[in-house]
């Protein structure tokens, strides 16, 4: 299993795991809370078939990767990512984001330029900014984002049962657009992740990027249902089409917020129509 080593805590190493499959133009897939790489398998093999290099990787705290207790904020995460580009030396590539991985594609093309990335793929993403401010009327109640991490504090598994609910609108969606089965998967990688880490990263999702919105200059693509119940649209997705008049904004109609698992078949091709069908070989 491959590893980035990113920084240390104590005695022991910080190491990102992640995966690198196939060959052409790389495309990066960021993944959202509280999952990890394991969430994007329906396009990791759409875009392989497309002939694609696709990497996935499991952000800190989650997944295989290292549980530090600290650098749970988008500074830290887009300089991971930008270790994981330099490391693996990725030019033309192509980030994908779903939910708080918006956050990291966001951040780095803020932070760090696109002298290695040739497009941006924003799903049912994070920014501009979710928090209600006096000069953010737009946004979301402090008491919300208390009231998860009070949750996430008092009975961590409890809450990713609530959370999963939401991630797909199960009870209008379960057995049509999402099996039990793959609830339970999610729930159970969910579980997987650090508890600080889970905690830490309500604060995460606070994060104003509105100053990194401006220094997007590549083409963007972003994809969103409008019946989004954790970062609902009208204050995300739409909100940020329009803050980027050169974005291309698709809306799922009637469609949750794990779009990946549950509207694949669309995301995946709003995505490689975006970025440019390349055929395999053999095709």
């Amino acid at each position: 299993m491959p590893f980035i080593t990113v920084g240390s805590e104590n005695s022991g190493p910080i190491d990102l795991y992640y995966e690198d499959h196939g060959t052409g133009q790389p495309v990066v897939l960021i993944h959202g809370f509280p999952f990890n790489g394991a969430t994007w398998e329906k396009q990791t093999i759409a875009l392989l078939n497309a002939g694609y290099r696709v990497i996935t990787y499991d952000r800190r705290g989650f997944g295989n990767s290292g549980q530090p207790t600290f650098g749970y904020d988008y500074d830290t995460f887009a300089a991971d990512l930008k270790m994981l580009v330099d490391q693996l030396d990725l030019r033309d590539a192509v980030l994908v984001g779903h939910s708080m991985g918006t956050g990291e594609v966001t951040r780095y093309l803020g932070a760090y330029g696109s002298d290695r990335v040739s497009r941006a793929v924003l799903l049912a993403p994070l920014a501009p900014f979710l928090l209600r401010t006096a000069d953010n009327p737009e946004g979301v109640e402090q008491q919300l984002f208390d009231g998860f991490k009070q949750a996430i504090a008092a009975d961590r598994f409890a809450f990713l049962t609530s959370f999963c609910d939401n991630f797909f609108n199960y009870q209008q969606n379960k057995g049509r657009l999402v099996s039990e089965e793959a609830y339970r998967a999610h729930w159970h990688i969910g579980a997987q992740a650090s508890a600080k880490g889970t905690l830490d990263c309500v604060d995460a999702w606070l994060t104003d990027f509105r100053g990194d919105v401006p220094r997007i200059d590549v083409p963007v693509l972003i994809v969103q249902g409008d019946a989004d119940a954790v970062l609902p649209f009208p204050v995300t997705g739409q909100r940020l089409a329009s803050m980027l008049p050169e974005s291309t904004l698709v809306t799922l109609r009637g469609a949750p917020h794990g779009i990946p698992w549950t509207n694949a078949d669309e995301v995946n091709r709003a995505l490689i129509e975006f970025i440019g069908t390349r055929a395999m070989a053999h095709a």
